[in-house]
């Protein structure tokens, strides 16, 4: 494929520069190669045809790619688990209890606007512990704030919530909006995703301040040594977050700023918390559970 304008320096200049990279983040993902040869070609399409000057291609080229990834994997799902047909009701017969606990779309969708009117603070306290199941302590530690007041946050929430909703339910609602709501911490979680899910340790050193450093805590063992400089903590991040360990990711706003969510499988294994200085991750702040390392 040629780029969609072949004067058009940036496109040009991308596709030669960043096209293999982000065949790997999409094959990474997608677990087959032509399904990310589709999706690399749709993404540069998408730059070639943007009218506005973007300062970084190759960011908003790994968002874009990491996005048509989860769409294609959603349809995926979908399909697979849609019924060919309703079977025909027997006249007079009750609902399967089974039905109550399903989770249509509807529903989440319904949940996710009970929870985005919470505050911040009241939503994260409240999901972190709650759905996530992270002690307080450990949500302190990620927020900034007591325990105790944690709690009481936590207490709020779920009054205006209600507890007719499952935890798994409460889940989906909350992670369905979980991308941060400013541009610049969403492209930044999404990033450090994109480079974890792709292996990519250099493009997660780029992504690091030389300087940066890991605070990692278990949770029951507490505090483990820290790691400090770029690529160190790239070198741990990677064998927590890579392709070989596991674990799903996704982002999730921390109170308005960048963090990610770990799982394995339907356990959150980890929450992370990047802060950021000048556009770069110079903390790490996670919490993770003992299961996080198998």
């Amino acid at each position: 494929m040629e780029p969609s304008s072949p004067g058009d320096t940036r496109v040009q200049s991308a596709w030669a520069a960043d096209r293999p990279y982000l065949l790997a983040v999409a094959a990474g993902m997608l677990k087959r190669r032509e399904g990310a040869e589709d999706v690399v070609q749709e993404a540069f399409a998408r730059l070639a045809a943007s009218p506005d000057a973007i300062e970084d291609v190759r960011g908003w080229l790994l968002v874009v790619t990491r996005r048509l990834c989860l769409d294609r994997l959603d349809l995926a799902e979908n399909r697979r688990t849609a019924p060919a047909a309703d079977p025909p009701e027997a006249p007079g017969a009750s609902p399967d209890p089974a039905d109550r606990v399903i989770l249509h779309d509807e529903v989440r969708e319904a949940l996710s606007v009970v929870v985005d009117q919470l505050s911040p603070a009241e939503r994260t306290s409240f999901v972190l512990h709650d759905i996530f199941g992270f002690p307080f302590d450990a949500v302190a530690g990620l927020v900034g704030r007591s325990p105790a007041a944690c709690r009481q946050l936590a207490r709020r929430a779920r009054l205006s919530v209600g507890t007719g909703s499952s935890p798994a339910a409460l889940a989906g609602a909350a992670l369905a909006g979980a991308l941060p709501g400013n541009t610049e911490t969403a492209g930044l979680a999404e990033r450090f995703i994109a480079v974890c899910e792709g292996g990519d340790v250099h493009g997660l050193i780029g992504l690091l301040d030389p300087e940066a450093a890991g605070f990692p805590v278990v949770i029951g063992w507490g505090p483990m040594p820290r790691v400090r400089g770029a690529e160190a903590v790239a070198g741990r991040t990677m064998h927590f977050f890579g392709p070989a360990a596991g674990v799903s990711l996704q982002p999730f706003d921390l109170e308005g700023r960048a963090a990610v969510v770990a799982r394995r499988g339907e356990e959150v294994v980890a929450v992370v918390r990047l802060d950021d200085r000048a556009g770069r991750i110079y903390h790490l702040h996670t919490f993770a559970r003992p299961s996080l390392e198998r």
